[in-house]
């Protein structure tokens, strides 16, 4: 297990139970304490936990992870979801891509269709997006049209936000936006844990003919921060075997096609 797939699971464990023992997280992980405590220290130093004698204790109730520290977790099923949304992708579309890692494995899946970088008559797929990381998967891998908001970037994600990240996507029609999402929840509708990508998300949103939500199973039925849109607004929602039938069943009452890989 590298580190950040560590991180994950001591967040996960002070989650779900609030506070770990160093002894308790190196037997569960399987390392060793000396290497619990260092990455208790270092997580304690980007004040996502808070250090306490012999252990830790959790910060929130949710966490708002750096983005490279996500891309091990549900990995397999987020390679799966990205193929799957990537296939509603037609040549000659207007696609928005928000942040994050499963919009990211949507972007390499894009990225390995030749179709899409133009065909006999000129129609070539136009990707509008406020991440860089996707901005720069698409450019170096592929000959799509990208096209980047403006704004502050997030560290944590990637993401451009702030009003200056508006401007762009108030002139642009796009026809389908494909959005990750922190969570998703089948009365408030997709959410995101900072305000400021939920922002982003929603201009896309305003603007699409058809809003995509991206998300793995264990982001359905849970609620973050920030809305991104109600729930009226979502077209289609793609995520992995692991949806029960009754979360499954709730989303489709609502009116929203469910594509499970």
């Amino acid at each position: 297990m590298d580190r950040y797939a560590r991180w994950n699971a001591l967040l996960e464990l002070l989650t779900n139970s609030g506070r770990v023992t160093v002894e308790d997280a190196a037997e569960r992980l399987g390392v060793s304490q000396a290497t619990i405590r260092r990455d208790f220290d270092q997580l304690a130093q980007q004040q996502m936990i808070t250090r306490t004698r012999g252990g830790a204790v959790a910060n929130g109730v949710s966490y708002d992870l750096p983005l490279r520290y996500k891309t091990a977790k549900h990995s397999a099923e987020k390679q799966r979801i990205g193929a799957a949304a990537a296939a509603l992708v037609a040549p000659g579309m207007v696609v928005a891509l928000n942040g994050g890692t499963t919009t990211t494995e949507v972007a390499r899946a894009l990225a390995v269709r030749p179709e899409l970088a133009g065909t006999p008559d000129g129609a070539q797929l136009t990707v509008v997006t406020n991440a860089l990381n996707i901005a720069n998967e698409l450019l170096v891998r592929s000959r799509m049209k990208i096209v980047v908001t403006g704004g502050v970037v997030r560290p944590q994600s990637f993401e451009l936000i702030g009003p200056l990240a508006g401007g762009i996507l108030r002139d642009v029609t796009l026809d389908i936006a494909l959005l990750g999402a922190d969570a998703i929840d089948v009365v408030l509708g997709p959410a995101a844990h900072n305000e400021g990508e939920a922002a982003m998300n929603n201009l896309m949103v305003a603007r699409a003919r058809q809003v995509v939500i991206i998300a793995d199973s264990s982001k359905l039925g849970e609620r973050a921060f920030a809305r991104i849109c109600p729930i009226e607004r979502v077209d289609i929602l793609v995520t992995d075997a692991g949806a029960s039938d009754d979360t499954v069943a709730s989303f489709e009452a609502a009116g929203i096609r469910v594509i499970r890989v």
